[in-house]
């Protein structure tokens, strides 16, 4: 019989399962608002295809988040192996699956869970915050460091005091450098047949060949932000995008941003969906599905009061996986680039998705 299991979410399930606690990551500032919110009933369902020669397979899988913003329920996991719930050094929970023996069969592994999702908006005001003290700053140091695809050095230093003109007040250089990567990269869905997006989200990538999908958008921000001296964190999560409300298409992933100013805390911006709403472009065969499923409800035309609202506010069309990147994941062989879909080791090596496993996000959208 399928093993099944109920829980009202990740933390439960861990503390079932006897996992140590990893430090909760910091919410949103005080001013914070949520607006009355979405429900979704999602299915979250990973097929995984063992070689012939498989002995031990281990999966780890993402889980829907605690967050501010989102509340889960009737979270249930089917499969054909056991697990339990995992944490990484971030204060992130995953689903662990292991499968061991001669004669791997292909399985599946299937989340189910309701998720209601409010609008966040967190009041971006210049006026409300001040630079950073070197007590914060220490403090922040782990949202200031450079990371595998994210560097911290005198290049982008200097890019970053060109950009913001040394302003030390973390809102305003925010938007500067919201402004600047608006202006100078754009979204490759816009213009497939000429752009494309790196495999990794690279901040030097995305610097080079301006351009990029949201991981490559936001780890050049994060690069740029980090470099001003702004504690800054990527957030991986996915859409539920309006033209496939109970459609079996998935979803895939979209990450965005949160960076720290003294007495607001941490404030979200999306500034990869903001560029798609920057000034009108043609529509086509090529460009037009791409186009309007980057966004959350689907694209028209540009819309100046979009990219504004992106600076500092997110739309209640998404659920939250994970923060963080170069995630150590409890008994993962090494640190994982991101995790909004699954990590999965064959004999302790790693299997790219659609190498032998494959994702699949749908939902419904509860009335």
């Amino acid at each position: 019989m399928t093993p099944r299991i109920a829980v009202l979410g990740a933390a439960l399930a861990a503390a079932a399962a006897g996992c140590a606690s990893p430090a909760a990551a910091p919410a949103p500032g005080p001013e914070a608002g949520v607006g009355p919110g979405r429900t979704f009933k999602a299915r979250h369902a990973f097929a995984l295809t063992p070689p012939a020669d498989a002995k031990a397979v281990k999966c780890w899988f993402a889980l829907p988040a605690s967050d501010p913003a989102q509340d889960v329920a009737d979270f249930t996991v089917a499969s054909p192996h056991g697990y339990s719930v995992v944490g990484d050094d971030q204060g992130n929970w995953f689903l662990f699956v292991e499968a061991k023996g001669p004669g791997l069969k292909p399985f599946e592994v299937v989340e189910e869970f309701t998720v209601t999702r409010r609008e966040l908006r967190t009041a971006p005001d210049p006026a409300k915050t001040r630079p950073l003290t070197d007590e914060e700053r220490t403090a922040m140091a782990a949202y200031l460091a450079p990371s595998a695809q994210i560097p911290v050095d005198d290049k982008w230093k200097a890019l970053a005091r060109e950009i913001t003109g040394g302003d030390a007040n973390p809102v305003s250089a925010s938007r500067k450098l919201y402004d600047w990567t608006l202006k100078n990269v754009e979204y490759w869905v816009k213009y497939p047949d000429r752009l494309k997006a790196s495999p990794v989200g690279s901040a030097e990538y995305c610097l080079e060949n301006k351009t990029g999908n949201c991981t490559d958008f936001h780890s050049l921000w994060t690069a740029l932000a980090r470099s001003a001296g702004i504690p800054t964190r990527m957030v991986y999560g996915s859409f539920f995008k309006k033209d496939l409300d109970g459609k079996p298409d998935d979803q895939s992933y979209h990450c965005w941003i949160e960076f720290w100013a003294p007495d607001l805390g941490w404030v979200v911006h999306d500034v990869a969906v903001a560029d798609i709403f920057v000034g009108d472009f043609a529509l086509d065969d090529k460009n037009g599905p791409k186009v309007r499923l980057t966004t959350a409800a689907g694209y028209e035309k540009g819309d100046p009061a979009m990219v504004e609202y992106y600076f500092g506010n997110i739309d209640d069309r998404r659920v939250v996986w994970h923060r963080g990147r170069d995630l150590k994941v409890a008994g993962a062989s090494q640190p994982v680039n991101c995790l909004p879909k699954a990590w999965v080791e064959v004999d302790g090596k790693p299997v790219k998705e659609k190498e032998g496993w494959t994702r699949a996000l749908s939902f419904t959208e509860k009335k």
